[in-house]
């Protein structure tokens, strides 16, 4: 694998020599994925090995608390956890970067401890504020070269590293001073934000570090605030107390999430990737697609989705497969701006795929108070749909230039034997999954005490089987993708090369979705398993393919392991500094109760309509993510304005369950790495592309349309986030939401069978719309409800069945004392007739003049958790009637449809050389 490598880069070089390759050399790109990942910093001779023993130490430590006897304080394990990244972020990542950004390393300390002098009150001494500050400037003056750690760089990791790990060293005592912090915490708190802001400016750029100083602006500020968001202000022992000392800020449950579930998924990754499974996948994509129209790029799609599955790093998943796909996307039509732009919008994708969706899945968790099971469930649909769309965008592409698909590696079997082949690999698969779904069921019971050392040699066994069959193939090769292409390498040799890379990953799934373990456990027995593998993987099949070299073979295989540990600590870095500096935005919006008027604000700008809250919270998403990473930037929007949406949809009579605005504000979130200017995912494309940056990633959120149109419609549509369906009411939704992002797809694109004409994009986008939202018709044809005067309540709730929403809309005022309408979803109980469901639902009325006045609400009961309350005023009722079946919208829709490719056939046979339809 090694000796590869060496080739590969190599054959770059020279290429480049020649004039070949129009993009960054692989070591230009190697260092875009260091300063935006890793670290920028290259430091060899001792100081390099200390900084990999620390990296590795981390792991290790992870490894370890995450482990079935790593019996580990969480507190304690988060103070460490920061400790490290804080450490790695000073020491990986130079200082130096842009004018603007330095004057923000001078500027922010120095303006931080000014705040923190004002906030000071009750006798606190100030004089030694500004000292932390003045250091922390002047290490950024000093200068921070890359090849090298000056001894103020150390000073620096080395203070921020203390701070972090205050608690983890003074946990007792802190423990029983709890709201009453001494100077030793004030010094150590001050020290610790300033020096953790610092590290946020270094390993993720300005815009994370502005938006959390002007949060803990508004902590000390708040009585000087516009008095829509003003509060009373929060004093210094406050903000140390609640910021640094307990766990509701920096070390709250982002960081919390950071240290228990995503550290092993990426480091998972990463060892997954080591061994060999990234270069795997992408060959397999081209094999199996690579004979399509426009077939690299189709193969760039799938291969992006399988490296999204491991990876949380979109700039990472474009570098990783676009080093190969985009130059071959450009040798068969593309040019430089869409082989990127269709590279970048696969990669950024990446992030919504389940299992590790860029690290948000854990903090969704965490968030809305669901299983992590649940938020895959909900997440896979969505996700699924969304790379389907951009396979046939690709397809488009390539039919609107006339493109063919790369010469195959055999001859194709009739399709009739192809579809019994399938069909025969489908009932396999199906029959092994119910051997070893009801094998397992069997050995767990029948020895308890033994199961796991059974499993363990079971997959053993399978793992070398599965090595055996790899070792009668040629070995896998990254090939130069300037080298003239002959014809695709061969589906079956390509998938047999690599099958034991699939164990890991179904023994990650199955901890996860069959024995229900955390997460956190059950990517430290994924790990566990890849340790195995990278350890045994080469000598292994050394020995079978008759090349054994024993000890070196175990000594590259180690050497693999370590770099992957390594690598693994290192892609976490921004991770963990992201969490712990969001922690502080969390922080100050639960200590300030911004929240609630942030809520007003949101109200006053939309006019209290959903949907022009959710464009709002989709351009504020936008607009911090140009400059935060996608976890950082989803914990902030997320805590700002997830309730906001939910408590607004109420009123306005639409239940938005809470997993969908956070599936919302993180699609959003990762279509910041696409939209220009900022979108780092298209500079990191056309560094390999040679194109421009800027058009690629114009061309790029063209085609990321569709990721933007599906939050809008789950938010309506839950059925699309599987809420509340079936498997066979499931598998109806996924068919009829692909036909209509397909068509979505088409009508943005401007091609379907042929080009569109102005009223078949029209057509097309209104077809999408009814195969999506088919309700949105039925309820201008036939009202779902039928509003009668509040006095006829009872008569409502009699005919209303057990179990269904009475909608109310009431007037009152909310806890503020501030007048309010909204829509109270009642649930109405069983029930003898209308007064008694009304009864049982906790409701009792009076009577004033025509007025129909809620008297009482009883004590958790359906009513209060409607958010009905004492003295309210009913200002009608809407009561559900029958209504036809919304999907007898479909017909319409299916007709125009029709009409439009019986159009376009005509049009399509009329035009010469015309690309027939495939």
């Amino acid at each position: 694998m090694t000796d590869n490598k060496h080739q590969q880069q190599a054959a770059r070089v020279e290429n480049e020599a020649t004039g070949d390759r129009g993009g960054l050399s692989q070591s230009e790109l190697d260092e875009l994925v260091a300063s935006s990942d890793t670290g920028g910093r290259a430091v060899g001779g001792g100081i390099g090995t200390l900084l990999m023993l620390v990296a590795l130490a981390w792991s290790l430590f992870q490894l370890y608390i995450a482990s079935p006897f790593g019996l580990f304080n969480d507190t304690l394990a988060r103070s460490i956890h920061l400790g490290f990244a804080v450490f790695l972020g000073i020491m990986a990542f130079p200082a130096a970067r842009t004018t603007f950004q330095l004057a923000l390393g001078i500027i922010v300390p120095l303006a931080l401890a000014a705040l923190f002098m004002i906030a000071a009150k009750d006798g606190v001494a100030v004089w030694w504020i500004p000292i932390p500050a003045i250091a922390v400037a002047a290490t950024v003056l000093l200068g921070s070269p890359k090849d090298r750690i000056p001894i103020w760089e150390w000073a620096l990791s080395l203070a921020g590293a203390g701070a972090a790990l205050y608690l983890f060293l003074f946990y007792r005592d802190i423990a029983d001073r709890v709201g009453a912090p001494i100077m030793q915490d004030y010094v150590v708190a001050v020290i610790g934000i300033m020096i953790l802001l610092e590290a946020t400016r270094r390993a993720l750029g300005p815009a994370l570090m502005i938006v959390a100083s002007v949060f803990l602006l508004y902590t000390v500020l708040g009585p000087n605030m516009p008095n829509m968001i003003a509060h009373k202000g929060n004093s210094l022992s406050e903000i140390v107390n609640h910021q640094w000392i307990t766990t509701e800020g920096v070390f709250g449950i982002a960081l919390g999430v950071s240290t228990s579930f995503v550290f092993l998924f990426v480091l998972f990754g990463s060892l997954l990737d080591r061994a060999g499974a990234g270069n795997y996948f992408i060959q397999v994509a081209f094999s199996l697609m690579g004979h399509m129209r426009g077939g690299p790029a189709k193969a760039a799609v799938v291969a992006s989705a399988m490296t999204g599955l491991i990876s949380g790093s979109s700039i990472a998943n474009v570098v990783t497969t676009g080093t190969f796909t985009i130059p071959l996307m450009k040798k068969v039509g593309f040019n430089s701006e869409k082989a990127g732009a269709v590279e970048v919008a696969s990669s950024v994708n990446g992030q919504i795929m389940p299992p590790v969706m860029g690290a948000a899945a854990f903090l969704m968790v965490e968030y809305v108070g669901i299983p992590y099971f649940d938020v895959v469930k909900h997440a896979f649909l969505p996700a699924v749909i969304s790379y389907i769309a951009l396979v046939y965008i690709v397809h488009l592409e390539a039919m609107k230039a006339g493109m063919q698909g790369l010469p195959r590696a055999y001859t194709p079997k009739p399709i009739v034997q192809r579809l019994i082949g399938t069909a025969f690999a489908i009932a396999a698969i199906c029959a092994l999954s119910f051997v070893v779904y009801y094998g397992m069921g069997w050995i767990r019971p029948a020895f308890p005490e033994t199961a796991s050392y059974i499993i363990f040699g079971f997959l053993t066994l399978v793992y070398i089987g599965l090595l055996f069959v790899a070792s009668k193939e040629e070995p896998l090769k990254m090939d130069d993708p300037n080298d003239e292409v002959t014809a695709l390498p061969m589906p079956g040799p390509t998938a047999r090369s690599g099958l034991h890379f699939i164990l890991p990953v179904v023994v990650l799934v199955w901890a996860l979705m069959v024995d229900r373990l955390s997460p956190g456990l059950s990517a430290f027995w994924a790990s566990a398993y890849m340790v195995f593998i990278l350890l045994t993987q080469r000598p292994l099949m050394a020995i079978m393919r008759g090349e054994s070299k024993l000890v070196t073979d175990i000594k590259d295989g180690f050497l693999d392991l370590i770099d992957g540990l390594v690598t693994g600590a290192r892609n976490m870095i921004g991770i963990g500094i992201a969490t712990a500096t969001a922690g502080i935005i969390v922080g100050a919006v639960s200590q300030t109760g911004v929240g609630s008027a942030l809520a007003d604000v949101v109200e006053v700008l939309s006019g209290g309509n959903i949907l022009a809250i959710l464009a709002l919270t989709a351009v504020l998403s936008l607009i911090l993510g140009m400059g935060l990473p996608t976890t950082a930037n989803y914990i902030v929007v997320s805590a700002l304005l997830a309730p906001v949406i939910v408590t607004l949809g109420q009123q306005n009579g639409l239940i938005v369950p809470l997993i969908a605005v956070h599936l919302f504000v993180f699609y959003f979130g990762i279509m910041a790495d696409v939209t220009p200017p900022v979108g780092l995912a298209s500079f990191a494309a056309a560094a390999v592309s040679g194109g421009d940056p800027i058009k690629t990633g114009v061309v790029a959120f063209f085609y990321s349309l569709r990721t933007a149109a599906l939050p809008f419609l789950f938010i309506f549509n839950t059925e699309l986030l599987l809420i509340g369906v079936g498997w066979g009411q499931g598998i109806f939704v996924f068919i009829v939401a692909t036909i209509a992002m397909l068509l979505f797809a088409a009508a943005t694109q401007g091609w379907f069978v042929t080009k569109n004409r102005f009223y078949e994009t029209i057509a097309l986008l209104l077809i999408a719309f009814t195969l999506f939202r088919p309700g949105f018709w039925m309820d201008m044809v036939s009202p779902p409800y039928n509003e009668v005067e509040p006095v006829e309540i009872q008569q409502a709730a009699e005919e209303t069945p057990a179990g269904e929403y009475l909608r109310l809309r009431v007037a009152g005022l909310n806890d503020l004392g501030d007048p309010i309408e909204f829509v109270a979803l009642l649930t109405l109980p069983e029930g003898a007739n209308g007064e008694e469901k009304l009864e049982n639902a906790g409701l009792v009325f009076r009577t004033d003049g025509d007025k129909m006045i809620i008297d009482d609400v009883s004590f958790d009961s359906a009513a209060q958790k409607a958010g009905l309350d004492w003295d309210q005023e009913v200002l009608r009722v809407l009561k559900p009637v029958p209504q036809p079946s919304k999907y007898l919208m479909f017909i319409p829709a299916l007709l125009l449809l029709g009409l439009i490719v019986f159009l376009q056939r005509g049009r399509a046979g009329r035009q010469p050389n015309a690309p027939a339809a495939a």
